[in-house]
């Protein structure tokens, strides 16, 4: 019989455990699987990594924030899936998050494009079952959550880019707008431009930088 590997990566290791109870106890008609675990960003990156050198995952699950908000490390699960595209694109991406805003993860969309997206409220042993089975035979595979954020895709001008994001990531540590500009190679005008555009695209017209960061960190972005 056919073995799925499968690779879970989070920063909570007791979720990747649940997953691997769930999915390595499970019946499947025409594979068995077997599921190994990334125990935070640098584990999952290291196995990715090594994974393109050896035997490849036939599925890569990836949490989306990988480290508590105030560590101030920015990077995340999109990270990875970007890595897994790049270097094992035979491997099939899976985002399994909390995040069911349709900005993030119609961002995720845009960078990734992954297989799959599973809101984990929504995540149970009948959908996880379902997820596997989909992707391997005909992804992608979406929960409920994740597939209406998806369904309300908004243009792509919309769509927060890398600047965007630097931006938001500067302004969380407190730098100044004039001084953010020189970090991602631009003009204070169009630092002051995005900001803008970002305050409109969470609703927050009025806000100030502070609220600005609270709203994208509530969405995920930062």
């Amino acid at each position: 019989m056919d073995v799925i590997r499968i690779l879970a990566v989070d920063d909570h290791e007791m979720t990747t455990m649940g997953y691997k109870y769930i999915l390595e106890g499970s019946e499947f008609e025409d594979f068995e699987v077997t599921v190994d675990i990334g125990k935070g960003f640098e584990h999952g990156k290291e196995k990715i990594e090594f994974s393109a050198r050896s035997l490849k995952y036939d599925i890569i699950l990836l949490d989306i924030q990988m480290f508590p908000v105030d560590s101030g490390d920015p990077r995340s699960g999109e990270d990875l899936g970007k890595l897994a595209r790049e270097i094992v694109p035979e491997s099939k991406v899976v985002f399994m998050s909390s995040f069911n805003d349709q900005y993030r993860i119609n961002s995720i969309y845009k960078s990734v494009d992954p297989d799959g997206y599973m809101v984990k409220a929504e995540i149970d042993e009948q959908s996880l079952k379902a997820m596997v089975k989909t992707v391997i035979k005909k992804p992608p595979y979406y929960t409920a959550g994740a597939l209406a954020a998806i369904r309300k895709r908004v243009a792509n001008d919309l769509i927060i880019d890398e600047q965007d994001k630097k931006i938001l990531y500067h302004l969380s540590r407190g730098t100044r707008t004039k001084d953010i500009a020189p970090l991602i190679a631009s003009a204070n005008t169009t630092v002051e431009t995005r900001k803008r555009h970002l305050k409109v695209l969470f609703g927050i017209e009025n806000g100030n930088d502070f609220a600005l960061i609270e709203e994208a960190k509530k969405r995920g972005f930062i």
